[in-house]
């Protein structure tokens, strides 16, 4: 048995001191980061180690003297290590209620020795899954013993102390030579520790949907997620509410799991509009270029060059560009990264920039580049969330797409093939901006966005007061006064939902909208397809609806 108390010398200090606050510790970690000196510090202190397998050799390795958990059980590790510390003499002396005579008594009866400190960290299912793992692989990772562990010495934090992150060793050794560990800090660590096991159930929960399928159910009857903070934020939306980024273990390239190669810190909204940007220009399969300002686009544009499509972008609304976030679906070249320091953007984001390119944009120290290594799946499906008062809404993404095979022409005027293009790139763009939402386009350019608007008239009148240059010939570029002939002129519409009156598509017909694409549906679509008719307007419906709210 451990005395009651060690008399030591603690190191760097002229005294010598009894050190009561933690006698015996069981260590069990799968990630070893630090665990070596951590465990060395204890033994400094007077602290005895019993471990388990794999960290007591790594311990073992570093000098320390450990004890085996089966030399503290008795029994043997069995079933090839599934079962190792689920045993009464390991939860025992975990749960063991120090202020309690019975239990201590219990203890002293059964020969079971009191736990001080628990260190334990899992077995790493959530990076095997993550890393393509088979189904047998993944259920060899789901760790049993480890949050039995973790969870009795949290429910005990008041006698015992429970490691589950080396970014807590330091407090631990900091308690240990005060002789004493606030309840503040026990909380605080036994707070740590279940949010871990939760989250480690929700990627279990998670996986196990995943690669059961959900059957006719078309959302699963529990919902568990579980994210770990990866960015404390200065504040939210607003200075006075406070915020933080966390991430949620998904492996879908994207703002969360981007690397900030220089810049400012991030905020709420630059993460936020980052986020809205990068989605929607993964969209395109050619060099493109979208323009994102409060989560719409201010600019999307598709181009033989990165330079080329970032400058259309540009030219749609260099207004409301002016401090917005810049998104490319493939490498920055030098060209393009030049055109970017012309004008003050916040966040600038890509799959990978070139070294030409980096050296570019570090002549704005302030700009956040931001490089993702891919793009996200577009098809890819999964779940997006959105909280609301006293609950969760949980919806498929919006992952939906469609070609030319895919439309009706409903009017008398076939789109001809130009047409066409810009009416697919529109459609596009359109399932990225908020509701109502409408997008005139001019080749693979956008030309201008009307969005979040109360009514589609509203949203039509919004997105031609925004089109630039002269409907039906070349398109100005009004920071030059240049023009760009390679434009074709005649300008095409998207409606993200059906017109529900005639009026929006009268209005976009009188300034030169020639052809137009929308879902469809409405009990007044004769009437609109009348109407186009009249104004020699192609339509094109695609009986898919892209509302964004």
């Amino acid at each position: 048995m451990i005395p009651r108390s060690t008399v030591k010398a603690i190191p760097g200090r002229n005294k010598i001191v009894p050190q009561t606050l933690v006698r015996l510790a069981l260590l069990s970690v799968s990630d070893k980061t630090g665990i070596a000196d951590f465990a060395r510090r204890l033994a400094e202190r007077g602290v005895v180690l019993v471990s388990t397998g794999g960290t007591a050799e790594r311990l073992r390795e570093a000098g320390l003297e450990v004890r085996g958990v089966a030399d503290v059980t008795g029994a043997p590790e069995i079933l090839d290590g599934r079962v190792k510390t689920l045993h009464p003499k390991i939860h025992g002396g975990i749960l063991a209620r120090r202020e309690r005579p019975e239990d201590m008594a219990t203890l002293a009866r059964e020969g079971i020795e009191a736990f001080d400190l628990v260190v334990a960290n899992l077995y790493p299912f959530e990076r095997t899954i993550e890393a393509g793992a088979g189904f047998a692989q993944a259920v060899e990772n789901i760790d049993i013993g480890g949050p039995a562990m973790i969870r009795a010495a949290a429910k005990n934090h008041e006698s015992v102390l429970v490691v589950v992150d080396p970014a807590d060793y330091d407090a631990v050794i900091e308690a240990i030579d005060a002789g004493a560990a606030p309840p503040a800090l026990r909380r605080r660590l036994a707070l740590t520790a279940f949010a871990r096991t939760s989250a480690y159930d929700a990627a279990i929960t998670t996986w196990l949907q995943s690669a059961a399928g959900s059957g006719d159910e078309p959302a699963p009857r529990h919902l568990r997620l579980a994210g770990e903070r990866s960015m404390a934020l200065r504040y939210g939306e607003n200075p006075h509410q406070k915020a933080a980024l966390y991430t949620l273990g998904a492996p879908r390239p994207g703002v969360a799991g981007a690397r900030q190669l220089q810049g400012k810190p991030l905020s709420y909204n630059n993460l936020q509009d980052a986020d809205a940007a990068f989605e929607l220009v993964a969209e395109f399969d050619g060099p493109s270029c979208a323009i994102i300002k409060h989560t719409n686009p201010c600019g999307v544009a598709s181009a033989a060059t990165l330079a080329l499509a970032h400058e259309r972008a540009l030219a749609a609304d260099p207004v409301s560009a002016f401090g917005g976030v810049v998104a490319f679906n493939t490498e920055i070249d030098g060209a393009t990264a030049r055109a970017l320091t012309d004008i003050f953007t916040e966040v600038v984001i890509a799959p990978a920039a070139s070294e030409e390119a980096r050296a570019v944009i570090a002549t704005k120290p302030a700009l956040r580049l931001l490089t993702t290594g891919g793009l996200p799946e577009r098809t890819a499906g999964g779940m997006v969330y959105r909280s609301i008062a006293g609950g969760l809404l949980a919806q498929e993404r919006d992952a939906g797409t469609i070609g030319a095979e895919g439309l009706t022409t409903v009017t008398r005027r076939e789109p001809d093939e130009a047409e066409l293009e810009s009416l697919l790139f529109a459609w596009k763009v359109c399932k990225h901006v908020r509701s109502n939402a409408i997008v005139v386009a001019s080749g693979t350019a956008t030309l201008g966005v009307g969005c979040g608007q109360t009514s589609r008239v509203d949203a039509v009148t919004a997105a031609l007061r925004r089109m630039k240059g002269r409907i039906g010939g070349p398109i100005e570029d009004r920071r030059e006064g240049r023009i760009d002939e390679s434009r074709p002129g005649a300008p095409v519409l998207a409606s993200d939902a059906f017109f529900p009156f005639a009026d929006g598509l009268n209005q976009a017909a009188e300034a030169g909208v020639r052809a137009v694409i929308q879902p469809g549906g409405s009990i007044k679509d004769a009437e609109v397809i009348a109407a186009a008719d009249a104004a020699d307007v192609a339509m094109v419906f695609t009986g898919r609806r892209h509302f964004r709210h």
